[in-house]
């Protein structure tokens, strides 16, 4: 297996009111009480990043490991889903060496929200912030994002192998 695997990530979830919104781990004060919906807790980055993860080692999907129909997985933390595939063996000798993602909503505003959505998922992964890139956008007023319906997540990671002895 060579050194490096690039790994793409996508997900996208409905807005609803009563739900908590949390992108790359952080809550997000969102207006009119709106968060995801989803089987799990809905972070639609983290979910774009697990995928990019699982994706770069051609291991599946975030919906392969952690199906909808398992209650075992019924608001599960998004942190928790993606610190289970990281402690896999097969991520054993693989490191990252940078994330790029995008979060894609009409609303909140995200801006002021991305250094500490960085540092979280700089923490899960153990690197530093300057490997991580988080990025919003709008649809301007297009689609179910434009909307203000939905909100979408992609990322891509480069995974790097280090080096075995022997």
């Amino acid at each position: 297996m060579n050194g490096l695997r690039i790994g793409q990530g996508y997900d996208i979830h409905r807005l609803a009111t009563g739900r908590r919104l949390l992108l790359g781990g952080v809550e997000i004060a969102a207006p009119d009480n709106i968060g995801l919906l989803g089987h799990s807790d809905g972070d639609v980055l983290l979910h774009a990043v697990t995928d990019a993860v699982l994706g770069a080692l051609a291991l599946g999907d975030i919906g392969q490991w952690f199906p909808d129909t398992d209650a075992e997985f019924a608001g599960a933390d998004s942190r928790e889903l993606l610190r289970r595939v990281l402690a896999d063996p097969r991520l054993e000798g693989w490191r990252l060496v940078n994330l790029d993602s995008t979060v894609i909503a009409q609303r909140p505003r995200l801006a002021p929200m991305i250094p500490a959505i960085r540092e979280s998922i700089a923490a899960l992964f153990g690197v530093p912030v300057e490997r991580i890139s988080v990025k919003a956008k709008t649809n301007e007023g297009l689609d179910a994002i434009g909307n203000g319906e939905a909100i979408a997540a992609q990322a891509v990671v480069l995974l790097e192998r280090l080096k075995v002895d022997g």
